[in-house]
């Protein structure tokens, strides 16, 4: 697999199980970050204890990519270390392209234009993020419901509905790829051909059973 289109690039298509792998990917190296931010800490005098843990989330744990754009959430990130704020954000930016990458190439595996992601992700994220400062009011629980619907409608889209079956006018199908690799690799390899190798000498090519080499000659 190209790893290096696998995750960077948004041209092409994955089917689930690579999104699923690309989350797991993101989880890993996530708490990975995570342990590295709490060592730092605790070299730096701000933490006394690491503490191991790995989250799945389904946008990639960039709940704070909404909140860069919060005035709230910026007063915080300021007030941190420099090389906690260096690492959140290094992460976060990496996480984000792998998310894009991966989520639009498996909306082109359903058919679907990349801008999809736009109502999937970033309209109930900023809602989410910026929910607690609207009124109380009937038409913002509507607003409220319809991210939700929206997200979830992403999540059974991306996460686990099938690609279209065949070439779509984003590329072939993975899932094709991916079954003519395992019949190339199920193939039983050519039987050597004893027969054709080994050479039968008849009996009258040998030297008759008297004749022997006269070595005083």
């Amino acid at each position: 697999m190209d790893w290096t289109w696998y995750l960077f690039r948004f041209d092409g298509r994955i089917n689930r199980a690579l999104l699923w792998q690309a989350l797991l990917i993101v989880a890993l190296l996530a708490g990975l970050l995570e342990i590295a931010g709490q060592v730092i800490g605790i070299i730096g005098g701000t933490r006394s204890t690491l503490k191991l843990g790995i989250e799945l989330d389904f946008d990639f744990g960039l709940d704070g990519l909404f909140g860069l754009l919060d005035p709230r959430a910026s007063r915080s990130l300021a007030s941190a270390d420099l090389a906690t704020a260096i690492l959140k954000t290094s992460g976060m930016a990496l996480f984000f392209w792998i998310y894009l990458a991966t989520a639009i190439k498996r909306l082109h595996d359903r058919d679907r234009s990349g801008w999809w992601i736009i109502p999937f992700f970033f309209v109930p994220g900023l809602f989410s993020q910026f929910a607690d400062l609207l009124p109380k009011s009937s038409w913002v629980f509507s607003f409220n419901l319809a991210g939700a619907l929206l997200w979830l409608w992403g999540l059974v889209e991306m996460y686990c509905r099938p690609g279209t079956a065949g070439h779509n006018r984003f590329g072939p199908d993975p899932l094709l790829d991916i079954e003519d690799d395992s019949a190339s690799a199920a193939s039983p390899a050519k039987n050597w051909d004893q027969q054709r190798e080994i050479e039968i000498v008849p009996p009258s090519a040998s030297p008759p059973g008297g004749m022997h080499v006269n070595r005083g000659a």
